[in-house]
């Protein structure tokens, strides 16, 4: 028994690359039981991939009819399918939302892709850094100087999409348990990147940003928000956007301090960058930190990713742990009463399978996969 407050979902995830196995991590970390069908063949993933945590797995051949099957039965005891294929694979499968859905009224079947299920580029490969590219996004990150700059894939991927299918379908589940219907989700990336660009829709129609990439506030064009580097070749970061929070910034640089710019003093932003600049490189990272400690500048060491995990405040709230010989995040959010946890490793391909049939009530089918797997050779 799992533990967190999705214990008692089934989930049926087919496995796929990016947005769907996160999402899959995130529901697995809240309790959900995950089992993905991987491809038959394949190895399954990697022991250190951290994003398979949690769940079993099912090596199934969907080009089979017997697996087809198979895996509709699977679908019909579910309460959630995730899927990342193109649009129209899962329907040419036999597996489509509308079969699905006749076997199982209850079903959330949630589909993610990069696109979309219609519009002209639903069908169209593409990655992370198209998907904010069209939205926008994109555009906004990054020095004026160049081109801009991919977020890593954390504002497609996982931002604008994980985490937005992983939103719907606990929202499609509460639904269920008032209607008794299930529903379909098209979770698309860049419907999802888009929305996280809400607050700057508001910003460009008020006046108070425009659409030139190094000329806004939150961009790092402003010397009160922004990376500098310092004497060891670390880097800090200042975020002191309240007049509160920028006069203490000035305050505790005493006589060190450049010339103020008023905040809102677009042409005085790279002067005072540049000075700011020169001071931060006089003192270590460790020294910025011990003169910053405990106030209200919004300041912050830029960690590696490899010294998160031990930074005194990342330690004693136990955001990252050890599990199966990996450092990695733990279960988030947080939850009083019903507190999620890690499931267990990254299955190899088919590990967990027959257990999960039976424990699904497909006891049937769990004997006859026995029997088969006996047959195959080793």
């Amino acid at each position: 028994m799992g533990s967190g407050p999705l214990v008692g979902i089934k989930v049926l995830e087919f496995a796929g690359i990016g947005p769907g196995p996160f999402c899959a991590m995130l529901l697995s970390d809240l309790g959900a039981d995950v089992l993905r069908i991987d491809r038959k063949g394949v190895a399954g993933a990697h022991p250190a991939e951290v994003v398979s945590r949690g769940r079993r797995s099912l090596a199934l051949d969907l080009k089979a009819s017997q697996d087809v099957d198979l895996a509709r039965q699977l679908m019909s005891r579910a309460d959630v399918v995730i899927e990342g294929f193109r649009p129209g694979v899962m329907e040419r499968l036999g597996l489509g939302p509308e079969v699905a859905l006749s076997d199982s009224r209850r079903l959330v079947y949630g589909r993610m892709t990069g696109w979309g299920q219609d519009g002209p580029w639903a069908s169209a490969a593409g990655h992370d850094i198209n998907y904010i590219a069209l939205t926008g996004a994109l555009a906004g990150i990054g020095p004026a100087a160049g081109p801009p700059a991919p977020p890593l894939n954390l504002v497609g991927d996982f931002g604008g999409g994980s985490l937005y299918l992983a939103l719907g379908i606990v929202a499609a589940l509460l639904e269920t348990q008032r209607s008794g219907e299930g529903q379909v989700i098209d979770a698309a990336i860049v419907d999802g990147a888009a929305s996280l660009m809400a607050i700057f829709s508001g910003l460009q129609a008020m006046g108070l940003m425009n659409a030139r990439r190094g000329e806004n506030f939150l961009d790092g064009s402003a010397h009160y928000y922004r990376c500098y580097e310092c004497s060891d070749g670390r880097y800090v970061s200042i975020g002191a956007i309240e007049p509160q929070f920028y006069a203490l910034l000035w305050r505790l640089l005493g006589d060190e301090a450049p010339t103020p710019h008023p905040p809102q003093d677009f042409a005085g932003w790279r002067e005072a960058a540049e000075g700011l600049a020169a001071i931060f490189k006089r003192r270590s990272r460790d020294a910025w930190c011990e003169l910053f400690a405990g106030t209200d500048v919004c300041f912050a060491p830029v960690m590696e990713f490899d010294e998160a995990p031990n930074h005194p405040h990342m330690a004693a709230r136990g955001t990252f742990l050890e599990a199966f010989g990996v450092v990695q995040p733990a279960p988030a959010p947080r939850f009083s009463r019903t507190p999620g946890a890690i499931q267990g490793p990254p299955p190899a391909a088919g590990e967990g399978g027959v257990q999960a049939l039976e424990d699904w009530g497909l006891s049937a089918a769990a004997s006859d996969l026995k029997a088969r797997l006996a047959r195959e050779p080793t």
